[in-house]
């Protein structure tokens, strides 16, 4: 096949343009023509992995406002929102989850004439949109479409499922109606809104209380089998899975010796509530101060309030780490449940200790502790043993340990971005 223009347009914050770039790398190889269409604060971030930038803004830039860091605009909202964290999810569908979302769309009605500019630019042959509301011009261009959902999978709504952002328990459906009931009653004026201006902007009416369109020609999304909810809740042919989207654009990772030069019985474990979460400074600082008087070592990744907080003697980390290039190397990862850290911990057999804090985390700690891939916390209320004990039992399990290396070795068998990138190729002819 000859080169075809693919653009990407991903939600700004890394998890979402990690996905694009693992699979718009593959398709680069390929010999494609791979446009970001990426929120302004990537610029000079995609250009060096070979990928071309249209940069996008998302509200109008500050006045005299110095270059920010990538994904800028979402550190800042999840730092001055980080206190509704410790609300019940129920709580959050007003004071988090409905906030964010009109974040999202306010975002989507701003750049919405940038975009189709950039589509006009580029001439794309297919477009592919890793978000969670609809943006009309990737849906109006009138070349094949691909939706991508790189967060929890309950985001494509059933009945026989637990609800988005919940974190209930797929053994208790009875808990389910509460929090349905909430979120119609907190969701329902802001879709009526923003499902008249997506009509107003050319675009079909949205599916019911759905916030972006299922595509006739392709939807993704990236979850291991092992973790999947289809039995419960099967989905259509033009529904496709990756169960992982594991890139190799980060850089090798050498571990320091301070980690290496361990006694026998002391663990790695990989720390890194994500570039958002880590946001939270004090539930750093309480993590640092309890994981520090262990025998264990941690690598840390810190976060964009690097500076806020100092690491533990027996701990080495930095801002950001090539996290793909670390677990490999690691016995535990902790995290707060982000779709990317989940999938590419059980891509590489890793169990997990999960501390939800936002969105769809919630929903992927209860799925990795039914389904035996690790231990879900409660981030804010749990005691300092259950984290000391939860490491000991993950780390000591052999049986357990030995499952879930040979699930990642099918998950890697699979290779999923690849047969991503071979399903787009299919709709560019």
């Amino acid at each position: 096949m000859s080169g075809k223009t693919i653009l990407f347009w991903p939600e700004s914050a890394y998890g979402p343009t990690n996905n694009c770039i693992g699979i718009g790398n593959v398709l680069k190889n390929r010999g494609h023509n791979v446009v970001f269409a990426a929120e302004s604060s990537w610029g000079g971030r995609l250009e060096p992995l070979g990928f071309k930038e249209a940069l996008v803004d998302l509200a109008p830039p500050p006045e005299n406002a110095d270059a920010q860091s990538a994904g800028q605009f979402w550190k800042d909202f999840i730092r001055d929102t980080a206190p509704e964290f410790r609300k019940p999810t129920v709580d959050q569908l007003s004071s988090f989850i409905g906030p964010t979302r009109q974040a999202l769309i306010d975002g989507a009605i701003y750049c919405e004439p940038r975009l189709k500019e950039i589509i006009a630019q580029h001439k794309p042959d297919v477009i592919i949109e890793d978000n969670v509301v609809c943006f009309p011009a990737t849906v109006t261009a009138g070349v094949p479409f691909v939706r991508i959902v790189s967060c929890n999978p309950l985001e494509i709504m059933g009945e026989k499922i637990a609800p988005p952002f919940s974190g209930l328990a797929e053994s208790d459906p009875d808990s389910w109606k509460s929090y349905l009931q909430a979120y119609e009653k907190t969701q329902r004026p802001m879709w009526e809104k923003f499902n008249n201006w997506v009509i107003s902007q050319g675009a079909k009416a949205l599916p019911d209380l759905d916030f972006i369109h299922t595509s006739k020609d392709l939807n993704m999304y990236v979850y291991p089998q092992e973790l999947d909810y289809t039995d419960k809740r099967p989905l259509a042919s033009n529904w496709h899975r990756i169960d992982s989207s594991v890139r190799s654009t980060d850089k090798p990772f050498e571990l320091p010796a301070e980690v290496t030069n361990r006694p026998s019985d002391a663990k790695l474990i990989y720390l890194s509530l994500g570039s958002l979460g880590s946001a939270d400074v004090d539930l750093m600082k309480r993590l640092i101060g309890i994981l520090g008087k262990t025998r264990h070592k941690f690598i840390v990744s810190k976060g964009p309030q690097a500076s806020e907080f100092e690491l533990a003697s027996n701990m080495v980390g930095a801002e950001f780490l090539p996290q793909i290039s670390i677990i490999p190397k690691v016995d535990l990862v902790i995290t707060h449940g982000g779709n990317n850290t989940t999938t590419e911990s059980v891509h590489f057999g890793k169990p997990m200790i999960v501390l939800p804090l936002f969105w769809d985390q919630y929903d992927n700690a209860q799925r990795v502790h039914e389904k035996g891939h690790g231990i879900r916390l409660a981030t804010y209320h749990f005691k300092d043993e259950e984290l000391t004990n939860a490491i000991e039992k993950l780390t000591t399990d052999t049986a357990l340990l030995a499952k879930l290396s040979k699930i990642g070795e099918q998950v890697r068998s699979r290779k999923g971005i690849e047969e991503a990138a071979t399903k787009i190729e299919a709709l560019a002819k």
